[in-house]
This record gives structure tokens, C-alpha cells and sequence, in this order.
């Protein structure tokens, strides 16, 4: 007799949050489809009030509950992780209300996608099943891929095909991790996964699949977040992309990474299994170390950027291997963060952006088109350097904070030499950051560029860079609240 699934253990509640960005991907394409050509602040308002939905949904969840037939599950990680997703898209989609050049933001199926893109995201931050996960991840990253390339220049398109070549390689690595791990265990449930390797730890053996499965793992985080030596496509993908596309890239799909990275190694870290912490400090201090070196030499401040994002990873990276709720937390308050900061310095460049290189044969972006801005958009210039002082950690601005719980958790786990490595790096991190801070502020500008730079202004620009400058500047008197509320609910999930 065939046994009927148990329809209680679906508790569709749990997954509102993700079903909300669904529904509002599939009416805007319904939209579309029924009413053709409308102007696009429909579609901005549709996927606003969207996320909106979908961040309350995702706020009014109760901790450590399940859904989906157990496939699904509610902790506290899983609702951080949503909320910095959700988070970053509200951050995001009101620049798609600039009128001008960019043409992307005006076809109807670049907001569906979005909403799509979101939605594979959430799923991966939510599941703790290795195949669900892996469903989660290609969503997201096929629909990231399509939106890319929507900017639409030969760049643009180079760079979502060497984004899908990467995205490729790291999904086959995930799948024969994946692969390894369930031929090792007969689940792809990690709550399963955890057990069944605790009970067959003594078995001779065991352990080579064991770490076998984990390494794949790491290789497949690693070319996600964009660790060394799995970055290849990064610079090339960051600077291809427009400047808010890369800013949103640096931070959202990491997170979701991040969160997984999270659940799975957590299992290795709790078997006191020392290859794969060790492996993961080393990938860390490399990725941190090389990519600071490759950002002190690079001629465009948006490439700059994307090498600051990789060894920003790199910094976080560290406190997975701690295994501690402080660990775990100060990756939340960091890419919280860093989310604002590095947005708002990426939407800087977007706003000086020019459809032809007036200012470098190759770059659009090069360290002289910024010489002398303090005279030319004094507040413009102001509010970069404030997004570069914060990234690179200096008081009181928010990243600082970010950095500090990071450096503190690492001290009080004993690890006083990675400690010192992480805060060597980021003082030298400070060399690049304050490079365009000395060309906008010292260095005169060039008399026949007056009347191009910064030509692009819209009210939607300058209130996402209001607010992230905002957020940015006034984090002194909201650190402590906030990391008291990302503690309790990763505490909850009893990490």
C-alpha cells in the first residue's frame, strides 16, 4: 500500500517569503504579457512593494521551524540571510528609475528576472538540502547571468559568459561534492548528514570520503564567493557589468553562499575535523593577502573595487572556521554592512559613467577622471570618501565596526596569528582605498573634463547613495542594538 506524504510537514508558512517574490516575478511577466509597453516605474513600484511583502513575510517567521516535508528549514541563519538578501534588492531596484542610457532597466523582464534571481537566493538560504540548494543556486545564478548581459555592450556580454563559465564549473564541483557526501551518508538532508557522520567517525576509512566531499565543497564556495584561486572571473565580470549590477553581485549572492557554507561546514568544524578548518584559515589569509596585493596595482577604481570585494570575502571567510555564535554573527554585521558601503560606492561610479571611454583608452573608470573632484562635485567627493574610508575599516564609519567583532571573534577562539595577518591586511588595504581619496582631494582636476564628470544625476540615485552614505556615517549609534539582534537569532539556531 502506497503511503500518502504527511501534508502537515508542507507548513507552507515557511516558505511565504520566497513564495511572495514568486508571485511577483509571475505578474509582472503577466503584466507584460496582457499589457505590453508600460512605462517601467510600474514595474519599479510591483517589485518594491514586493520585497516589501516579502521582507515583512520573512521578519514575522518564528525561528527553528521547518517546512516543505522537512526540507526547509526556519533558523535564524536562514532568516539573517534572508533579510540581507531581500535587504540588498530593496537597496537596489530604485535605481532603475534613472531616465537616462540605461536601457536595461526598461524592459519588463529585467524586473522579473530580478524577482526570480531573489528567489533562487532565499531558497538556498532557506534549505538545508543539498539537492534544494543546488536548485536554489542555478535559479538564482542563471537569471543573475541574463541580467548581466541586459546591459547590453560587448563588455556586458563578456561578462556574463565568463560569469556562466564559472557558475558552471563551481555547479559541477557542488554536485560531486554533493555526490560524494551522499554516497557517504544515504542523505542530502544536513541535519542528516551531521548524524550519520557522527555515528561512523571510528569506521577506517570514513575519512578520506569524508574530506573528499568537503574539499569539493570548498572548491564550489570558492569560485561563488570569489576566493583566490577560483576569483578568474571576477575583475573581468564586475567591470563588464554596470557599477550597481557589480556592487549588487558583491554582496547578495555571497551571502546566500555564506549561509550554506555556514550549515554544511559547520558539520565538518563539529567533528573537530582539523584538515578542512585549517584549509579554510589558509584560503582565507590567501585570498585577503593576494587580493590586497592585486588591488595596490590596478589603474581603474572599479576593478580596484572588485579585487577589494574578493579580499573582503576572504576576511569574512575566516569565521566560518571558528565555529562560534560570535563567528557566525560578525558575518551578518559584516556583509550588513558592507552591503550599503560598497553599494553606495559602486552607484558612485554609476553616476559618473559615460557611454564612450572620454577619460582612458580601456578603463571608464580610471583614478584621473576622480583628480580634483572636491572641486568640481564637492559633495560627491565627500560621499565617496566616506564609502572608502569605511571600507577600509576606519573609525568611526561602519565597516570598521564589521571588522572589529570579525578580528574580536578570531582573538577569543585563540587564533591571535590570524588575528594579526587579517588587521596587517587591512592596514594595507588602506594604500588603495585612500589612492582615490588623495586624486579627488589633492590633485588638481583637468580643466577640459570639468563639464563631463558627474554628469548623470537622478533622484533615485541620490537617495540610494543618501542612504547608504546615511547608513555608513551613523553606525556608531546603532552597532551594538543590531549586533545584540543578529546574536540572539543565530544563538536560537544553536550555532
Amino acid at each position: 500500500m502506497i503511503q500518502l506524504p504527511d501534508f502537515n510537514s508542507l507548513n507552507l508558512i515557511t516558505m511565504s517569503p520566497m513564495l511572495v517574490t514568486l508571485l511577483g516575478a509571475l505578474v509582472i511577466l503577466c503584466i507584460d504579457l496582457i499589457k505590453p509597453n508600460l512605462d517601467k516605474t510600474l514595474y519599479v513600484v510591483l517589485t518594491m512593494l514586493t520585497l516589501f511583502i516579502a521582507l515583512g513575510s520573512t521578519l514575522s517567521l518564528e525561528i527553528n521551524q521547518r517546512g516543505l516535508f522537512d526540507t526547509i528549514l526556519i533558523d535564524g541563519v536562514s532568516v539573517l540571510g534572508q533579510i540581507l538578501i531581500i535587504g540588498g534588492s530593496m537597496l537596489f531596484i530604485p535605481l532603475a528609475l534613472t531616465k537616462r542610457r540605461f536601457h536595461d532597466f526598461s524592459y519588463p523582464e529585467f524586473f522579473s528576472l530580478f524577482l526570480f534571481m531573489v528567489f533562487g537566493f532565499q531558497f538556498m538560504a532557506a534549505s538545508d538540502n543539498l539537492i534544494l540548494i543546488f536548485v536554489g543556486l542555478e535559479t538564482g545564478s542563471l537569471a543573475l547571468y541574463t541580467l548581466i548581459a541586459m546591459h547590453n555592450t560587448k563588455l556586458a556580454h563578456e561578462a556574463a559568459i565568463k560569469y556562466f563559465t564559472m557558475g558552471a564549473l563551481a555547479a559541477g564541483f557542488f554536485t560531486m561534492g554533493a555526490a560524494i557526501i551522499y554516497a557517504t551518508t544515504g542523505s542530502v538532508e544536513m541535519y542528516s548528514i551531521a548524524k550519520v557522520l557522527q555515528d561512523r567517525m571510528g569506521e577506517a576509512g570514513i575519512i578520506i570520503p569524508i574530506i573528499g566531499g568537503a574539499l569539493f565543497m570548498i572548491v564550489a564556495v570558492g569560485f561563488k564567493v570569489s576566493l583566490i584561486p577560483f576569483h578568474m572571473w571576477t575583475p573581468d565580470t564586475y567591470e563588464g557589468a554596470s557599477a550597481p549590477m557589480a556592487g549588487y553581485m558583491s554582496v547578495v549572492p555571497k551571502v546566500a553562499m555564506m549561509v550554506v557554507a555556514i550549515r554544511l561546514f559547520g558539520i565538518y568544524m563539529e567533528l573537530n575535523i582539523d584538515i578542512i578548518k585549517i584549509t579554510i584559515i589558509v584560503l582565507a589569509i590567501i585570498t585577503t593577502t593576494l587580493a590586497n596585493m592585486m588591488a595596490l596595482v590596478q589603474k581603474d577604481v572599479k576593478r580596484m573595487l572588485a579585487y577589494s570585494s574578493i579580499s573582503h570575502a576572504g576576511f569574512v571567510l575566516v569565521a566560518i572556521a571558528l565555529d562560534t555564535t560570535k563567528g557566525y554573527s560578525s558575518i551578518f554585521l559584516y556583509y550588513g554592512l558592507f552591503m550599503f558601503t560598497n553599494l553606495g560606492a559602486f552607484t558612485m561610479l554609476w553616476i559618473s559613467r559615460h557611454k564612450y571611454n572620454v577619460h582612458h583608452d580601456r578603463f571608464h573608470h580610471p583614478y584621473s577622471k576622480f583628480a580634483g573632484m572636491i572641486k568640481i562635485a564637492p559633495i560627491s567627493a565627500v560621499v565617496m570618501a566616506v564609502f572608502m574610508l569605511s571600507l577600509a575599516g576606519v573609525p568611526p564609519f561602519s565597516l570598521f565596526w564589521g571588522k572589529l567583532y570579525v578580528l574580536s571573534a578570531i582573538v577569543d577562539s585563540g587564533y591571535y596569528g590570524v588575528a594579526i595577518i587579517m588587521a596587517l591586511n587591512s592596514a594595507i588595504a588602506v594604500y588603495y582605498y585612500l589612492k582615490l581619496v588623495v586624486y579627488m582631494f589633492l590633485k588638481e582636476p583637468d580643466e577640459s573634463r570639468k563639464n563631463v564628470v558627474y554628469a548623470n544625476r537622478a533622484f533615485s540615485l541620490e537617495l540610494v547613495i543618501g542612504i547608504a552614505a546615511f547608513v555608513t556615517i551613523t553606525s556608531i549609534f546603532y552597532i551594538e542594538p543590531l549586533m545584540s539582534f543578529i546574536t540572539d537569532l543565530v544563538g536560537a539556531s544553536g550555532y
